[in-house]
């Protein structure tokens, strides 16, 4: 399918995807191997692989706003198609800013276009894992460690990589995303987004050129703007509610759900950006609680959506989780706090 950008704007072209496309096939994507190449080849053709890229590069060099409102608006009509597009996008916005020679003269304008597709390879560095490491060898790197969770394996061409270096600090790489006898992968059974092909990456003494390497930044400095990650992934959980408010009619849940975007929007702070994120999660679970129920006992059936829409929401509870999120969390379902 291709959409006709023209004089479109980025939220218009966004709306008639979901409408024409992502939600009337979401039931079948939900229950595929994998994503079909369809729904992210017409994302890449109505420009949104470069949502945050600069517009010589082919991008559409959105905002912040407008780029949360469009996720919020593909959630809502499938969550797996959204799930693996969404990684791309911290690649495009670090290959925008990268200043290592060639990296952005090489990358940028195929990634703004989609024609390269990108994943992230992060979380073999979070805190209470098992780090991924690089160390220097001549004429690159190599790395070792395993990565637990990366999104849209076969569907993406590289991994925006992180790993511990000597030192400690983080060392950025784009590591072609194809197994070979350094870098296998083992496919995770998920209750949701099952087609986004999530899988476990394993480096073994995998060897990175130096011009693949993009950055080194210190471990806190990046520990502190990884933060930011939440508010976006929090989107997520308002396109599912916003899912479900529409196949439920007008109701109180419209007014929870403003409400819930609003708080996203003006968190200030970590804390209370975790607190915004975790009603924003509790409140996905009782919206698809609540279409459930209205649905009666054909909402069980695999070809309906509530079923769909409420394994996404409690997937949700825990994707991109954060302890302070988990402590917001708990409460609010009778557990400790």
């Amino acid at each position: 399918m291709t959409v006709e950008t023209g004089s479109f704007s980025p939220l218009e072209v966004a709306e008639r995807l979901a409408d024409d496309l992502l939600f009337p096939t979401a039931l079948a994507t939900d229950q595929a191997d994998r994503v079909p190449r369809r729904n992210l080849d017409a994302l890449a053709e109505a420009g949104l692989y470069g949502l945050y890229g600069p517009a010589e590069a082919g991008g559409l060099g959105c905002d912040q706003a407008t780029g949360l409102q469009v996720v919020e608006i593909l959630a809502g009509a499938c969550l797996s198609t959204t799930f693996v597009w969404i990684q791309h996008h911290s690649t495009v916005r670090a290959v925008a800013a990268c200043d290592m020679p060639g990296i952005r003269e090489r990358w940028l304008e195929p990634l703004c276009r989609g024609k390269w597709r990108a994943g992230i390879a992060v979380a073999g560095i979070r805190p209470g894992t098992s780090a991924v490491s690089a160390v220097p060898v001549d004429g690159g790197w190599v790395v070792n460690g395993d990565v637990p969770w990366v999104t849209g394996w076969g569907l993406i061409d590289v991994l925006r990589t992180a790993a511990r270096g000597p030192e400690g600090e983080v060392v950025w790489a784009l590591i072609d995303a194809v197994e070979s006898a350094t870098l296998t992968v083992d496919r995770l059974s998920l209750v949701a987004v099952q087609s986004s092909v999530t899988v476990t990456v394993r480096f073994r003494h995998h060897f990175v050129p130096d011009e693949r390497v993009m950055e080194r930044e210190e471990y806190d400095d990046w520990l502190a703007h990884d933060v930011r990650g939440m508010r976006r992934n929090g989107s997520l959980a308002l396109g599912v509610i916003g899912r479900c408010c529409r196949l439920l009619g007008p109701g109180p849940l419209d007014a929870e759900l403003a409400d819930c975007r609003d708080a996203l929007d003006r968190a200030a702070d970590p804390e209370a950006l975790a607190r915004a994120r975790a009603a924003a999660s509790a409140l996905a679970v009782r919206a698809a609680a609540a279409l459930v129920v209205a649905t009666g006992s054909r909402a069980v059936l695999l070809d309906q959506h509530p079923q769909r829409l409420a394994r996404e929401a409690m997937f949700l509870l825990v994707f991109a989780s954060r302890p302070a999120i988990r402590k917001e969390l708990l409460p609010r379902f009778g557990g400790l706090g």
